[in-house]
């Protein structure tokens, strides 16, 4: 029986269920299909791409930690060019709804060149931006770490795109309030909230990093109470749709965040230690609603204030 007790509506973009892999932990899509069925999702967000191919961090990427896990990936990715013209023909013949495309950048011109390409895909629903990026321009520092650099990301991406444009933010930050008001005064139509958390680990055996770029980003449900609270904080601010993310790992993790302010909901690195993980959730939603007494999750959007 067809129920539309999970629909929600995103940027003007209706979804079956607010439950969309994030990006980074779900690939291009295709490797999943083997797995379940790709259209039960709400969304995808693709991995992140970049203007130019990208090979990524010298290895080991991946480290263990409690509650959660680090990695130092690096934005491996084939660039812009062979995502369109490869990976989202091949998605297309397995996910039959909008995509989220996630793009990220090592200045202005990158992010705006490559969001500008993106727009023209018919299946790109939303572009999502990363601005967890080093500014190579700017000493390296984050373009997410200062409202005046997401701010400027955001403006490039939105004079040359179409499509509803939200920032991924990153919790690395002291106020992320301000960021998320710069982004919405540059024009941005949503946000995602959050990005990795930077940690290490030490191998005490040889005294050394595990991971060969010594610091990485650690996501896991270790994360979720910081991820929630900052999607909380940024709800009572701005006025935009908010994707959360952060932790997420159950049915009752997707209604936390919704009640918190977020519109949907992405699963991150759950999907690594359970490739059965968005599935699992999408199913347990409707018990769990029961549950609570919840008729519509529509209606528990931002329910906390």
């Amino acid at each position: 029986m067809v129920t539309t007790r999970t629909h929600i509506s995103l940027a003007g973009i209706p979804l079956d269920n607010p439950v969309i892999p994030a990006s980074g932990t779900f690939g291009f899509g295709a490797e999943m299909a083997q797995v379940y069925d790709l259209d039960i999702l709400g969304s995808i967000s693709i991995k992140g791409t970049t203007r130019h191919p990208r090979y990524g961090n010298p290895l080991p990427r991946i480290a263990e930690g409690p509650g959660g896990v680090l990695n130092s990936v690096g934005l491996q990715n084939p660039g812009v060019e062979k995502v369109i013209s490869e990976e989202l023909p091949r998605l297309r013949r397995l996910f039959h709804k909008p995509i989220i495309a996630n793009i990220s950048g090592f200045s202005v011109d990158d992010y705006a060149w490559a969001c500008e390409r993106m727009d023209g895909e018919e299946q790109v629903g939303i572009i999502e931006v990363n601005v967890s990026c080093p500014n190579v321009h700017d000493g390296g520092m984050a373009f997410g770490t200062q409202p005046e650099s997401a701010a400027a990301v955001t403006r490039a991406v939105k004079a040359v795109t179409t499509k509803p444009v939200f920032v991924k933010l990153s919790p690395n930050v002291t106020d992320i309030v301000s960021i998320a008001l710069a982004c919405q005064e540059a024009g941005a139509d949503g946000l995602t909230l959050v990005n990795t958390l930077l940690g290490m680990r030490i191998d005490l055996q040889r005294r050394q990093p595990v991971l060969a770029n010594k610091v990485g980003g650690y996501s896991g449900p270790a994360i979720f109470p910081i991820a929630l609270r900052m999607v909380w904080q940024v709800a009572q601010a701005c006025s935009l749709p908010i994707m959360g993310c952060g932790g997420v790992a159950t049915a009752e993790d997707v209604i936390e965040m919704m009640m918190a302010g977020a519109t949907a909901v992405q699963v991150g690195a759950e999907n690594l230690r359970n490739p059965l993980a968005c599935k699992q959730i999408i199913e347990d939603l409707p018990q769990a609603m029961d549950r609570l007494r919840i008729d519509r999750l529509a209606d528990i959007i931002g329910a906390v204030r």
